[in-house]
C-alpha cells in the first residue's frame, strides 16, 4: 500500500496556503492520502537560524511580489494580509483538536477555511473569536473548540508535533515528506508529482 504524504504547514505561510489548496487533489491523483501537520515557523526558525522572508533585506520585497504572482499563475484567490506575519498558535491547536475529536476531513476543511480567511478575505486569524466564527460556519461546536485549544493536552501536542517535525529536518512551510523523500516549497510540486508518478525524481 502506498504511503501517505506528510504535509507540514504554518497558517502564516503564503506558500503553505497555496500548497493547502492543491495538495489533496495531487495526492488523490496518485491514490495517496495526506496527513496534515500544523507547525509554528517561529519555533522552527529559532532552531534553524532562518527568518520570515519578508523581513530579509532585498529578499523581502521580492517575496511579496512573488506571493501575488504565484497566486495569479495558479488561479488561487489572494490578497496580502494587513497584519503579516502573525501568531498562529490558536489555529494550529484548533486543527489538532479537530483531528482528535471530530476527524481528519473536518480538520482539513477547517484548515483550508482558515487559510482562505487570512489570505483571501483579510480576516485576522490570530484572533480566537475569528477562528470560532470560521469553525461555527462549518458546524463545529465553538465553545468546545475554544475549550479544547486552551487545554494543556493540546498545547503539549502542538509542541510535540513541532519537535517531531524538526527531528525530521522540517524547516519551512510547506514541507512534504513521502517515503522518506523531502520536498520544501510549493514550487517543488512538479518534482513531488514526478516522485508520486514514477517513484523517483527523474534525472
Amino acid at each position: 500500500m502506498a504511503s501517505d504524504l506528510d504535509f507540514y504547514f504554518d497558517f502564516t505561510s503564503p506558500y503553505g496556503y497555496f500548497a493547502a489548496m492543491r495538495i489533496d487533489a495531487l495526492a488523490a491523483k496518485y491514490r495517496r492520502a495526506v496527513k496534515w501537520h500544523p507547525i509554528l515557523l517561529g519555533v522552527v526558525f529559532k532552531r534553524s537560524g532562518m527568518a520570515p522572508l519578508t523581513t530579509i533585506p532585498m529578499k523581502g520585497g521580492y517575496s511579496l511580489r512573488d506571493f501575488a504572482r504565484t497566486a495569479r499563475f495558479h488561479g488561487i484567490p489572494y490578497q496580502q494580509p494587513a497584519a503579516f506575519p502573525i501568531a498562529t498558535q490558536a489555529a494550529a491547536r484548533a486543527t489538532l483538536w479537530l483531528q482528535n475529536t471530530v476527524g481528519d476531513s473536518e480538520a482539513i476543511a477547517f484548515a483550508k477555511a482558515v487559510y482562505q480567511a487570512y489570505f483571501a478575505d483579510g480576516v485576522d486569524i490570530g484572533e480566537p473569536a475569528n477562528l470560532l466564527r470560521i469553525a461555527s460556519g462549518l458546524g463545529v461546536d465553538g465553545a468546545a473548540l475554544m475549550e479544547g485549544i486552551s487545554s494543556p493536552a493540546i498545547k503539549d501536542q502542538l509542541k510535540n508535533e513541532i519537535e517531531q517535525a524538526m527531528l525530521r529536518d522540517v524547516f519551512g512551510s510547506p514541507f512534504i515528506i513521502v517515503e522518506g523523500e523531502p520536498f520544501w516549497g510549493f514550487d517543488r510540486f512538479d518534482q513531488l508529482e514526478a516522485f508520486l508518478k514514477n517513484g523517483t525524481i527523474l534525472d
